[in-house]
């Protein structure tokens, strides 16, 4: 039977994933584990642990790594809890094959033990590139450049990462697995959307906003975040609005949180069912902040995303993703384009670059017919890899 190692760290991740998870969780000649730790962890953002034990996954460990701390230093310190606390439990199961997804410092940590430990590696969206400064960018790459493999959403990343130096053989465009998960899902009603968050009628036509600080704009996070919330309070737009995620700076937006809790245009939250959120979902109007959701699913669903700030910018992003400012009135007059029927209107035949829809079937497919092991050793120069 052959093991395989999947980890994760926190509920984005997690999510993007699952439906690859199902596949190889589901097949009887598999014997497939994750590593649970972060914020999937702390009650602080919503233990989200509980989903994947609901899920019905086999969890190997739990490893509790995240600091109370608001700080890039915190993020340095929980990855060496997480190298230093996972190694003796990954070199006992001793998996035929290790993966994991995306561009944060846990990545790092575990395409490093998949070298030194000689266990063939996949990094899942993989060869991505984003212009915003941030640190997840070069993580990302480093971690691509000690993997065994790479599944890439797009073209575009595939060339990338044979421009890094990578082995054409080692590249497979898969698609995007996140966007599966949308594929014959019935979203719950709106009227079943109100009744589980006790709301009143009004509570009818709403927005998604997810807005996370990146390092250049820290400073200033919880001034944009604010502006973001007074443009649609202003325009008396009801908004889901989730709680941020674990990078530094985040505690400022927890403070404006609290300064709106009370408002009745907003529901705040920290962790929701996955059924639950993407009925949400389904249903918004539109999707605002910056989170890499709106560039990548909102196409599936042909609503409006806009994208404020930095972060996510100079990434591939179709017709429906609207790049703002900060500003104040920035923000405002992209939420009145997104709101205005000519933009609405000319989604409707919108197909998302990022996947039909099949992706984890793809992935799981490459997964059961390749020899991961005999590509382990990466001889490959740079220099002598074709460019075209």
């Amino acid at each position: 039977m052959k093991k395989i190692l999947a980890f994760s760290s926190i509920r984005s991740d997690y999510d993007l994933m699952s439906p690859l998870y199902r596949l190889l969780h589901e097949d009887e000649n598999i014997d497939f584990r994750i590593i649970v730790s972060g914020a999937h962890l702390s009650h602080s953002f919503g233990y989200s642990v509980d989903q994947i034990k609901k899920d019905g996954f086999n969890i190997l460990l739990e490893i509790e790594t995240l600091l109370n701390s608001d700080t890039g230093l915190s993020r340095v310190k929980s990855a060496s809890i997480l190298l230093q606390s996972s190694l003796e439990s990954i070199a006992k199961f001793s998996p035929d094959l290790m993966m994991y997804a995306g561009d944060r410092e846990d990545v790092l940590m575990y395409s490093m033990i998949g070298g030194y430990l000689n266990i063939p590696t996949i990094h899942v969206f993989a060869g991505d590139h984003v212009e915003d400064g941030y640190i997840d960018n070069p993580i990302r790459h480093a971690t691509s450049k000690l993997s065994t493999a790479h599944f890439v959403t797009l073209e575009e990343h595939r060339k990338r990462l044979i421009r890094m130096g990578e082995d054409s053989k080692r590249v497979f465009v898969t698609g995007n697995i996140s966007l599966d998960k949308f594929v014959n899902f019935q979203p719950f009603s709106k009227t079943e959307i109100r009744s589980l968050f006790d709301v009143e009628n009004s509570f009818n036509d709403f927005a998604l906003v997810i807005f996370h600080p990146v390092t250049a704009e820290m400073e200033n996070a919880g001034e944009y975040f604010r502006n973001i919330l007074n443009n649609l309070n202003e325009r008396s737009i009801n908004s889901f609005v989730s709680y941020p995620n674990v990078d530094p700076g985040n505690q400022q937006l927890v403070d404006v949180i609290e300064q709106y809790k009370d408002n009745k245009n907003f529901i705040f939250y920290k962790n929701l069912e996955r059924d639950v959120f993407m009925s949400i979902y389904k249903h918004s109007n539109f999707i605002i902040g910056n989170s890499s959701s709106g560039i990548c699913e909102a196409a599936s669903l042909k609503i409006p995303a806009i994208n404020v700030g930095l972060r996510q910018t100079g990434r591939y992003a179709d017709k429906n993703v609207m790049f703002c400012g900060v500003g104040y009135k920035e923000i405002g007059v992209s939420i009145d384009k997104a709101m205005s029927k000519d933009f609405v209107n000319s989604l409707e035949t919108l197909q998302n670059s990022y996947g039909d829809g099949n992706s984890a079937n793809k992935a799981y497919d490459i997964i059961k017919s390749t020899d991961f092991k005999s590509m382990i050793a990466k001889i490959e120069d740079p220099l002598k890899v074709e460019l075209a």
